[in-house]
């Protein structure tokens, strides 16, 4: 099976192989030689988190995420957050979705930094949309309701917007100017 098929636009994406890719990323990232060529090289710019999620070194090229994933990293929680990066992807979201389970999301990427809006059309689970600037600083957090075709506008610029489940924010204590560390996955999607 081609790893596209395991992780990329599947409806229901299969975690299991996420989390057993990256678990084996990690054991081969603790085998390279001083020689080896980091696991990062000629990935797109990352930013570096002081403190990682876990006790991997993203810094000497450690395990990344598959391609089309992020990690996004507030302090100790991480969100493995899908990353729609096309109109096409950004325009599906997470629609027709039964659930979204807790430390996953989507993080859309836009090119530019500018007032964002979104709706939950066809949109099953309530989200929590995290709309964050250029520097992934968290301009603005809004509860979204199922089904609801109202926008729900960024009260302030935004280029990144992350969908989590409902309440996963104020359950971390994760507020509007919390700043975020974001690792993209391998290029090659």
């Amino acid at each position: 099976m081609v790893l596209r098929e395991l992780f990329h636009k599947a409806l229901r994406p299969n975690y299991g192989a996420i989390f057993g890719l990256l678990a084996f990323a990690v054991a081969m990232s603790s085998c390279t030689s001083a020689d080896a060529v980091p696991a990062g090289a000629g990935a797109p710019a990352v930013e570096t988190p002081a403190a990682p999620a876990s006790t991997n070194d993203l810094s000497s090229g450690g395990a990344y995420p598959p391609a089309g994933y992020a990690w996004v990293i507030f302090g100790a929680d991480t969100v493995v957050a899908e990353v729609a990066a096309t109109a096409d992807e950004r325009a599906e979201g997470l629609m027709y979705r039964d659930e979204v389970p807790d430390g996953t999301g989507m993080l859309f990427v836009f090119q530019d930094n500018q007032p964002r809006s979104f709706w939950m059309a066809n949109t099953y689970v309530p989200l929590d949309i995290a709309y964050m600037n250029a520097s992934y600083r968290i301009v603005d957090i809004i509860a979204m309701e199922p089904l609801v075709t109202d926008s729900y506008p960024s009260s302030a610029p935004s280029m990144f917007a992350l969908e989590v489940r409902q309440g996963w924010f104020a359950e971390q204590g994760i507020a509007v100017g919390a700043q975020a560390a974001i690792v993209f996955g391998v290029q090659g999607r």
